[in-house]
């Protein structure tokens, strides 16, 4: 966890799009005050929460509502701190005159709490960071469950999510449902490269083998690493190197399914638009015969399919990994963050157009802030999220109050510059007792101009690793799409099972207990358990 609460901050400084900016400059767009409706009530506020909804909710400046209201908000929790307590959201209640009784969840038990409070009814106001998925979205939308928020967007309460929406139209249709609503909204970042954490090269094994040009063949990448494997490069007289690492092939298979000219693990669409189911795919063959290649000359790690990350980092630390998934090297590695470790280049197979690489949607594809149908004022709650949309909430929500970590070098620029950390501590962990938005994925968006004047060396570095590497083969996975309440049902039924079928014969193909000359056999099983048919739904459902 703490590796992905460190990414939150150095992903925000990767390269945005200004006109992202020009469309959230302002929290206001000049309309008139609006009343918001006293709604249906819940819980031990209703007396009060029903006169503050009467009070009127302003559509632009602060505060936005003329009484004070009270609003149940349940949100994943990194643990890190009282979120009462937090500087942001003191802040945002000074601001707003809104307060927050908050209903956390630890972020691993968080989906089976969300569970439990859509079955017994006993709903919150607010879901922050709730990752709604598109089928909870639909589902609880279609039921009332979740509010519709476009008359609220479109009526004056959002005016920084109608102008990134009335920007980028294709945002809107995103995440709008088949019955024409949208029911939550996503975090934005149309500069985010990555979707999953990238491969990297360990810089000290690449020294000693003296290698100088990085593999750009899938041929070039098994010499690598059985040179890895047979030259002692970690130098201590011992064949203990790991050439490849990894736990499961989760934290690898995106990034290697692009060798083969595949976008996504499940499936992806290609230049034609045409939807793929990828295990059945010749691509997918190829992964599993390379791998299967690496498994059988002990180049990929025989603890791959029972090892725990921890695990993994202990053999990165003792440098012994030379080729290894990670969000930054130096979680593996150790030390500090540097330009030492480079990232991978992706390699081309024997497939036309290869390599690719799925990157970062620029959208969450999950749902991160829904209203539920017990809050008393959508208005309000609208204005109070929309906030973080714009530039002054963004930098609030992501970086703290200024003065304590940061401060202005020049307000008119937006340029920043970091203050020096009391007692020396590690600044994104002080962060995380500033803000919510700490190892979660929150409502809101992300720009350059957050950033401006405070990125590192390192940051800098990646950006051109990226640039280098990733972004000239770049395809977003799959739009995010959504079925009907009736197709999701059976797509969810279908993939269940597939899945866990899949999962099993990866394994099986890549330690060889599955010959690959059964590859006829296992794709047939995958017809007969219903393949085909998830293509025909997600094909459906990217074509509307």
């Amino acid at each position: 966890m703490k590796k992905v609460r460190k990414a939150s901050l150095i992903l925000l400084s990767l390269t945005a799009s200004a006109l992202l900016l020009q469309a959230c400059g302002s929290n206001s767009n000049g309309g008139n005050n609006g009343e918001a409706n006293a709604g249906t009530n819940a819980g031990s506020n209703a007396g009060s929460n029903a006169n503050a909804a009467e009070g009127g909710v302003k559509k632009e400046g602060f505060p936005i509502v003329g009484e004070p209201l009270t609003l149940k908000l349940m949100s994943q929790d990194a643990g890190v701190a009282d979120w009462n307590k937090m500087p942001v959201m003191q802040e945002m209640e000074k601001l707003s005159g809104i307060h927050m009784d908050y209903q956390l969840s630890p972020i691993d038990s968080f989906a089976t709490k969300k569970n439990l409070i859509f079955a017994s009814g006993d709903l919150p106001d607010i879901f922050y960071a709730a990752d709604l998925t598109p089928a909870e979205q639909v589902t609880y939308g279609t039921q009332g469950v979740l509010v519709p928020l476009e008359k609220y967007i479109d009526g004056g309460y959002a005016p920084n999510i109608k102008s990134i929406f009335d920007q980028y139209p294709e945002i809107r249709k995103s995440f709008t449902t088949p019955d024409g609503h949208i029911y939550s909204l996503p975090n934005i970042d149309l500069s985010a490269v990555w979707y999953r954490g990238p491969m990297w090269y360990n810089g000290k094994m690449l020294k000693a083998l003296n290698v100088t040009e990085l593999p750009k063949t899938t041929d070039e990448l098994y010499a690598f690493l059985k040179r890895v494997k047979n030259e002692d490069p970690n130098g201590n007289g011992k064949q203990d190197e790991v050439p490849l690492t990894s736990v499961k092939l989760d934290d690898l298979r995106m990034y290697f399914l692009g060798f083969w000219g595949i976008y996504n693990e499940v499936y992806y669409a290609d230049k034609d638009g045409k939807v793929h189911y990828t295990p059945q795919e010749e691509g997918y063959k190829g992964y599993l015969t390379f791998l299967n290649r690496l498994w059988k000359d002990d180049l990929l790690d025989h603890e791959t399919f029972s090892q725990t990350p921890e695990q993994k980092k202990a053999k990165g630390t003792n440098n012994q990994v030379a080729l290894f998934n990670d969000w930054f090297p130096y979680f593996t590695l150790g030390g500090e963050p540097s330009g030492d470790n480079p990232l991978m280049t992706p390699v081309k197979s024997e497939v036309a157009g290869s390599p690719v690489y799925g990157k970062h949607p620029g959208i969450s594809t999950n749902g991160t802030f829904a209203i539920s149908s017990s809050n008393p004022s959508p208005e309000a709650s609208m204005r109070w999220i929309d906030y973080q949309y714009g530039y002054e909430g963004a930098t609030l929500f992501s970086q703290g109050p200024e003065n304590l970590l940061w401060k202005y070098k020049n307000k008119e620029t937006h340029e920043k510059e970091w203050l020096p950390v009391e007692g020396g501590k590690d600044r994104e962990e002080v962060r995380g007792t500033l803000t919510p938005n700490f190892g979660i994925v929150n409502p809101g968006m992300s720009s350059a101009e957050l950033t401006k004047g405070l990125k590192s060396d390192f940051d800098r570095w990646l950006d051109k690793e990226n640039a280098d590497k990733l972004t000239p083969i770049a395809k977003s996975p799959f739009p995010n799409v959504y079925l009907t309440n009736e197709e999701q049902t059976e797509a969810t039924t279908l993939l269940a099972d597939l899945s866990t079928y899949v999962q099993q014969m990866e394994a099986k193909f890549v330690t060889g207990q599955e010959p690959l000359s059964n590859w006829d056999k296992y794709a047939a099983q995958l017809k007969k358990m219903g393949s085909d048919r998830i293509v025909e739904l997600y094909q459906s459902a990217y074509d509307r």
